[in-house]
């Protein structure tokens, strides 16, 4: 009984804007990635033009576009599926199972790296997916619409202990939105674990390094700018898929259905938007000091230090509670047996890795001067979906933790920012 009455109040809540959000998210996001390309490559460069410089319908179809993404998809695939690295195993589901995972991202990462160095050495113009993008963007769309329905009409074969919570409330939109399944696999590929960490990810290290060779192309050398943005963006991915073990713990993995939300986000959002600041300084080089860009540096440094340093300790006091390195730091306990942590970075702010990544994302701007807001474009739209996800954690913590969860946040009373929020 207790466990009906928790199914029902995660069916009926309802999360980005319910029916009407889920209505109107899958329209809009396409036409904000369309949007942003057109203005990066506009003289001006102006979001604030209107009206905006969308594209003409030509230069959204060419027929290289469809075999590059699907020959990508395909490599993609086919490291994923290679037997190397080890097996983890993911958190406990609701029917106490748990499902095993491929932990070769780090692989896949390195085999791409070559293919790409064989592909310059070749002296394949690599720098001409800046023409593709239009065209590479609304495939992926296309893909991302797709692989949405399929998941949606594929969960209804799904027993109902593979649905996801939040994502099963009986009304269509939301559901194909939020996703029905929890953990879609065919045989043991397990497609949301795949896009979360792979096409999209890996790919926005692509289109940076393909800016770059654009850039080569038109002024003989790569700027200042444009390598800091593709070092630091570089480190980041590297990051992620070194430490790929640790999204198994996130939101994404752990509670999340796979839907259109995170298959859009996945294939299209993170490569078309995440590299903007290297497509805006093709068209707009930006000259960079060298103490500016010293500063830069540090800036990146210290919030990359933040965000591993957070992430490591939060991922390993949740593995094993008993190792030293976190066997030492003060935690609540609550009524559920899990302890919170209230010292060490989580004892600084609630979510200590959220800082770590907006100081990141700051570093990535800047490079890109200060005469356009475009380029500041992610840690805008980073900053709400951070706060956004925040305002998430902390529901679900409190109906998860209840009293417990008061007591930390007396505890920890910040939430991202020390002193500020």
């Amino acid at each position: 009984m207790k466990l009906d009455k928790q199914r029902s109040t995660h069916t009926t809540e309802r999360e980005f804007g319910g029916t009407l959000g889920a209505t109107c998210i899958p329209v809009f996001l396409p036409l904000t990635v369309l949007y942003l390309l057109s203005v990066c490559r506009s003289p001006e460069a102006s979001v604030l033009q209107w009206p905006p410089p969308l594209p003409h319908t030509s230069q959204l179809w060419h027929p290289s576009a469809p075999m590059l993404l699907l020959g990508w998809l395909a490599l993609q695939s086919f490291l994923y599926m290679l037997p190397v690295g080890k097996l983890a195993e993911g958190m406990v589901l609701r029917d106490g199972s748990r499902l095993k995972y491929p932990i070769n991202g780090f692989h896949s990462f390195c085999i791409t790296a070559i293919v790409l160095a064989l592909t310059l050495w070749l002296r394949m113009p690599l720098g001409y997916i800046f023409e593709l993008l239009f065209p590479l963007a609304v495939y992926s769309m296309g893909l991302s619409f797709l692989l949405s329905l399929y998941l949606y009409l594929r969960s209804f074969w799904a027993p109902k202990q593979a649905l996801s919570l939040g994502g099963n409330t009986g009304n269509p939109l939301y559901d194909f939105f939020m996703g029905r399944e929890l953990n879609p696999r065919i045989g043991s590929f397990d497609l949301k674990y795949f896009c979360e960490l792979r096409p999209g990810l890996i790919g926005w290290v692509v289109i940076n390094l393909a800016m770059l060779m654009k850039e080569v192309e038109l002024r003989g050398s790569p700027s200042f700018a444009m390598v800091l943005v593709n070092v630091f963006q570089l480190i980041y991915v590297t990051d992620a898929l070194w430490n790929e073990e640790a999204v198994l713990t996130t939101m994404d993995i752990v509670h999340d259905g796979f839907g259109f939300m995170l298959a859009f986000g996945d294939l299209t959002w993170v490569p078309f938007t995440y590299s903007l600041q290297s497509i805006f300084l093709v068209i707009h080089p930006q000259p960079l000091s060298t103490i500016g860009g010293i500063s830069i540096i540090i800036l990146n440094g210290v919030g990359y230090y933040i965000f591993r340093r957070s992430n490591s300790q939060k991922n390993q006091f949740r593995r094993d509670p008993t190792h030293p390195s976190v066997a030492g730091l003060e935690t609540i306990a609550t009524a559920t047996g899990k302890r919170l942590l209230v010292s060490g970075w989580w004892g600084l702010v609630r979510h200590p890795n959220y800082l770590g990544d907006l100081l990141m994302a700051t570093a990535w701007s800047l490079p890109c001067g200060v005469s356009h807001l475009l380029p500041y474009f992610y840690i805008i739209y980073f900053s709400v979906l951070l706060i956004h996800r925040e305002a998430r954690d902390e529901r679900q913590c409190r109906r998860k933790y209840g009293l417990a969860w008061d007591t930390y946040c007396r505890r920890v009373p910040y939430r991202i920012i020390p002193y500020i929020y």
